[in-house]
């Protein structure tokens, strides 16, 4: 593993691209309920998960971190002008929150079997991210936040197993995912 310290914010754009993609499109389908207990959001915030894995597993947590810290900025910026402030703030909070969680736990559990740190780090994590946001986004309004939350937390645990193929598929390929920096 080449050393994370020397990794740039331009050799990670890819992640940090998938990164302000993704939180930008959740945070626009969590406004639209498909029914009274899970947001289109579920679908898509799950794959913040994977680029943070990938990217852990590519050059460790030192280039996650970053990747998380600057897709997070960029997207809650984003985020303000395509959703209500109280949501692009929620969203902000439990990102990072659970960004970090994840981080923490997949390099916990990297040695394991290959699928153990993604799943365990993004059930986990997801489970801080939901109570975080859905608390701070939607306290006190008119949703019922609790049967939202718990809706989206099941899609989100399911998506968190559909996604292991992806990051399986991709084990063998994160040269793709953030290419090595050639040696000054």
């Amino acid at each position: 593993m080449k050393n994370t310290l020397q990794t740039s914010l331009l050799t990670l754009w890819r992640p940090i691209l998938a990164m302000l993609i993704v939180i930008t499109a959740s945070n626009y389908l969590v406004q639209f309920p498909i029914n009274d207990w899970l947001t289109w959001g579920a679908f898509t915030f799950p794959v913040a998960f994977l680029v943070t894995d990938l990217t852990n597993r590519a050059v460790g947590a030192s280039a996650a971190r970053r990747v998380a810290w600057t897709g997070f900025a960029i997207a809650v910026l984003v985020s303000l002008a395509l959703a209500p402030w109280r949501i692009a703030v929620a969203s902000g909070v439990a990102f990072i929150v659970g960004q970090l969680l994840d981080i923490v736990a997949f390099n916990k559990l990297r040695t394991m079997s290959w699928w153990k740190a993604p799943l365990i780090g993004s059930v986990v994590a997801s489970v801080v991210d939901t109570g975080i946001f859905f608390f701070l986004a939607f306290y006190g309004s008119d949703m019922n936040w609790l049967m939202l939350a718990t809706g989206d937390l099941g899609i989100k645990w399911l998506m968190a197993a559909v996604l292991l193929a992806p990051y399986r598929l991709m084990l063998p390929r994160l040269q793709l995912w953030v290419p090595a920096q050639p040696h000054a």
